[in-house]
């Protein structure tokens, strides 16, 4: 069943509203009444209507400048008004160029002015929904532009995340929603590759070639620490700082770098021999350390980084410094707190910069359980 049609029937004679009323109510209608242009302006500020029959004669404003000011506000500006005119054609053309939808001639005909009143009110609703439905579309598309930007800044926040975290690992901070990013302390384990004989080499050989060997080495390091799931702190040309447990806690920090850093020696001088055929003598050298560091954020807005503050990072690049040619060196506090043994053999007490007191050191080969061993078969 159709709505019943709101009229507001405006005309400074009662009689004449008496008798719209009691042609329209029986028919289902709501009619509001006015006596003037005035109270008519004011009720339609407040009330819902759908059409206005609109007297032309009236006290004060007329119903030709009635019809203008609905016509010129916005909230009205498509309200259907039938004209209720006397004289007939003579009236017509000021009340069309007023905004006049219809007219209605004195005395009028009953059946006629229901038929009207029906014919526009179902115009106006037209109108009605279709303003409606175009408003819950730009509301839509404004939301759909927020999820769209949303996405995107979500997806530029993941793209920074992965620059220095295994994929699974940035999707566990993204989820977190970024606070594990804040500073905090942890204890954290550290390894630091660099290439032996690298500033000789890049002195000697032509820019692009050098690109050539780093794109190459930082290809196998980027696959290892992914698979390892650690977390890349930094590129400096041929170095390359990892930690583990950080932002994310994992089992075994300490099996697990180590396994890494014996699988990427395996990797690197298996690229080594190519190296070594085009006249390139680079070797790798390996440092693990472990212990606490404040972590966190760096950088400015729009380009940070996530890094390790702290004795232990420095650690693990001096040990780095003093190995020899494919040695993995790793501090003994990172040995201890294995629950296996390795295999290998202790250097030192080491005297590295930085640190008063020496310190010893052993140079891994392999997991005393096989792990380490167990890994490269079956990635190679």
């Amino acid at each position: 069943m159709a709505e019943p049609v709101t009229v507001l029937a405006v005309d400074d004679e009662p009689v004449n509203l008496r008798l719209i009323d009691a042609v329209l109510s029986p028919q289902g209608e709501r009619v509001l009444t006015a006596r003037s242009g005035e109270e008519a302006l004011e009720l339609l500020r407040t009330a819902d209507v759908d059409l206005v029959l609109l007297d032309l004669v009236l006290p004060g404003l007329d119903g030709y400048e009635v019809c203008r000011r609905i016509r010129s506000d916005p909230a009205t500006a498509f309200l259907p008004v039938v004209m209720i005119t006397a004289s007939g054609q003579q009236q017509k053309l000021p009340a069309l160029q007023a905004g006049a939808d219809d007219f209605v001639t004195k005395p009028f005909n009953q059946t006629e002015l229901i038929t009207r009143v029906r014919s526009l009110a179902r115009v106006k609703r037209y109108h009605d929904t279709i303003a409606r439905q175009a408003a819950e579309l730009a509301a839509w598309n404004a939301e759909l532009e927020q999820r769209v930007q949303a996405q995107v800044d979500e997806l530029e926040r993941i793209s920074r995340l992965r620059r220095f975290l295994a994929p699974q690992v940035a999707d566990l901070v993204v989820d977190s929603g970024g606070a594990v990013l804040d500073s905090h302390r942890r204890d954290v384990v550290v390894v630091f590759c660099d290439l032996r004989g690298f500033t000789s080499f890049a002195e000697a050989t032509e820019p692009e070639e050098v690109m050539e060997v780093l794109a190459s080495y930082h290809a196998v390091l980027g696959e290892l620490v992914f698979a390892f799931e650690g977390t890349l702190e930094r590129f400096t040309g041929d170095g390359v700082m990892i930690f583990f447990n950080d932002p994310v806690p994992c089992e075994d920090p300490g099996g697990r770098a180590l396994r890494m850093a014996l699988e990427i020696r395996a990797r690197v001088r298996a690229l080594s021999e190519r190296w070594s055929r085009r006249g390139h003598d680079l070797a790798l050298g390996i440092g693990v350390a472990s212990g606490y560091a404040t972590l966190g954020r760096i950088g400015f807005e729009g380009r940070s980084d996530y890094a390790a503050i702290g004795s232990v990072t420095n650690l693990s690049a001096r040990l780095c410094s003093v190995a020899g040619p494919w040695q993995v060196l790793v501090a003994p506090r990172v040995l201890a707190d294995l629950g296996y043994d390795v295999v290998g053999e202790p250097v030192g007490p080491l005297t590295l910069r930085g640190f008063s007191r020496p310190v010893a050191a052993t140079a891994v080969e392999d997991l005393e359980d096989g792990r380490g061993a167990e890994l490269r078969d079956a990635q190679t």
